[in-house]
């Protein structure tokens, strides 16, 4: 992985752990949408304000096994994301494989996040 990606991806992980509204605001493009291992999709805002509200909270946030392909100016990092985490007051802990999509700002600010899509791993599947 490329050296700005690499650090992207470090700045990614320790912001989700902390919940860094701040860090991810600039993190993630103005466009961005998550989908959730449900189906479900936010978009940037939505994404912030469950950090914002403390609706969500990490214990652990870990980012591994990550393969990044760059295509110019963008990227797709395929990875590992595994989480201690409590959602509106429920156990959300889980292991899901991750797909980030990754793009080159044109304001020459670096990498963002335009898109995540998050899969439960069968190993916690019922």
């Amino acid at each position: 992985m490329d050296r700005e990606l690499a650090e992207f991806a470090r700045r990614w992980e320790k912001a989700e752990l902390g919940g860094d509204v701040h860090t991810l605001d600039r993190l993630l493009a103005d466009d961005f949408r998550g989908v959730g291992p449900r189906g479900f999709v936010l978009d940037k805002e939505q994404w912030l304000e469950r950090y914002a509200s403390g609706d969500l909270i990490h214990d652990a946030f870990d980012w591994t096994e990550v393969e990044v392909r760059r295509h110019g100016e963008s990227a797709v990092a395929i990875g590992v994301q595994s989480q201690q985490s409590i959602v509106d007051g429920r156990d959300a802990d889980g292991r899901f494989r991750a797909t980030q999509f990754l793009v080159k700002d044109e304001a020459g600010g670096g990498w963002r996040l335009v898109g995540i899509h998050l899969s439960a791993l069968a190993e916690q599947l019922p």
